[in-house]
């Protein structure tokens, strides 16, 4: 029998691809992935490797010197590197969120500037749009860009960014009220800046500080920080796209692309999980034989295995239809939403099979565990995704009467 999450349809290349990916994180990722969570330490070793496999240029064009690969490729990539380990799948999400947005709303000359050296690997790309104050609610952003001469003086604290320290490449979403008549919709007067910085902490350029990692429950050894802008001026040239009040715009249809990104980690984890949960059921004997042989066991693989098989259906529609050039909103939402619930709903049964075992550091699924609720919360909550395709379905089904 075939393993679980198949994809029909692949071409030669992807299933190459996807084969060199999976070897790598049999190898490379899952015997080292645990300690390393463990003591919170970057992946370095592991992210020399994906550079040397060329992930870091997987989605950018060829002319610009990636491998001008699908969302479908990328995303069924992600799902293999997040089945080892989901921190290291959060690395390359927002380098190729920002690769993303370059590619789709970028000037000729941001384009050629940051892409060729985005898909090397030698820039690193990360995003921001949260705040403290505002959770999802994108409208309330506070943080400001004012104009003076051929610059722009960037203010605001920004937090939850994946790869802020690591970064060389910051996507930032402020407020630009210039052009913007008062009473202009908020959606409309935000503008997405590409801010370059030395990586690391402290103060990386002036007037930007990362002041450190976000200790985390889960999601460990990538770098989660704040960004606090102070008098941060940026050129006019790094306005992404080169016209301010499209910032919103810019980062929704990036957003997209890390929707679909957050259902193929929730996949990938959950794969993990069964394959954790399945093994330990023929090892574990109680009553005289493997738990596998008790039927409360095997309702629980079988719920397992569906849901796993579900959610991976549902991402690699969402990709398939971004990559058709047709809005997918409605399909990345209904598919980050499924993922992540039905991630958490894997990860929990295969720990239940565990038994208290699963409590204990030494076995893998502890780690799953407190992974699996960050899936709940990046890139938009549940209520948000639920807001999305609530909002589109009445879109789609509207009476007439």
């Amino acid at each position: 029998m075939a393993r679980l999450a198949q994809t029909a349809g692949l071409t030669d290349v992807q299933r190459e691809i996807l084969s060199t990916v999976r070897d790598f994180v049999d190898k490379e990722i899952i015997p080292v992935a645990t300690g390393l969570e463990h003591r919170d330490e970057y992946p370095q070793q592991i992210v020399d490797g994906l550079r040397e496999l060329g992930l870091f240029g997987l989605m950018i064009p060829e002319e610009y010197g990636g491998l001008g690969e699908s969302l479908l490729t990328y995303a069924l990539c992600v799902e293999e590197i997040a089945r080892g380990w989901m921190s290291v799948s959060g690395i390359i999400n927002t380098h190729f969120i920002v690769a993303y947005m370059l590619k789709q709303h970028g000037t000729q000359e941001q384009k050629d500037h940051f892409l060729p050296r985005m898909a090397a690997g030698d820039i690193r790309g990360a995003f921001s749009m949260s705040e403290p104050a505002l959770g999802s609610d994108v409208s309330a952003i506070s943080s400001k860009a004012v104009r003076d001469g051929d610059e722009y003086v960037l203010n605001g604290q920004k937090m939850w960014l994946t790869n802020g320290g690591t970064s060389s490449l910051v996507a930032v979403l402020v407020r630009s009220d210039e052009g913007h008549p008062e009473g202009t919709a908020p959606h409309k007067s935000m503008t997405t800046f590409l801010v370059e910085k030395e990586p690391g902490f402290g103060e990386v350029r002036p007037g930007l500080t990362i002041p450190g990692k976000i200790d985390k429950m889960g999601y460990k050894g990538v770098d989660t920080t704040e960004l606090i802008m102070d008098g941060l001026r940026v050129p006019a040239d790094r306005v992404l796209g080169g016209v301010t009040g499209r910032g919103f715009y810019q980062m929704m249809d990036g957003v997209e692309v890390g929707r679909v990104n957050v259902a193929a980690r929730g996949c990938g984890v959950a794969q993990r999980a069964f394959e954790l949960g399945v093994r330990y059921a023929q090892q574990r004997h109680t009553f005289g034989k493997q738990i596998a042989q008790h039927q409360a066991i095997q309702f629980k693989l079988a719920e397992m295995a569906t849901k796993v098989e579900a959610a991976h259906a549902m991402m690699v529609n969402a990709a398939r239809k971004k990559d058709s050039g047709e809005r997918n909103d409605l399909e990345a939402g209904m598919a980050k939403y499924l993922a992540s619930e039905y991630c958490k709903e894997v990860v929990e049964d295969a720990f239940r099979i565990h038994g208290g075992y699963g409590f204990s550091k030494e076995y893998e699924i502890e780690r799953l565990y407190r992974e699996a609720p960050m899936l709940l919360i990046g890139e938009g909550t549940a209520e948000i995704q639920k807001m999305i395709i609530g909002r589109r379905l009445l879109e789609e089904y509207r009476f007439q009467g």
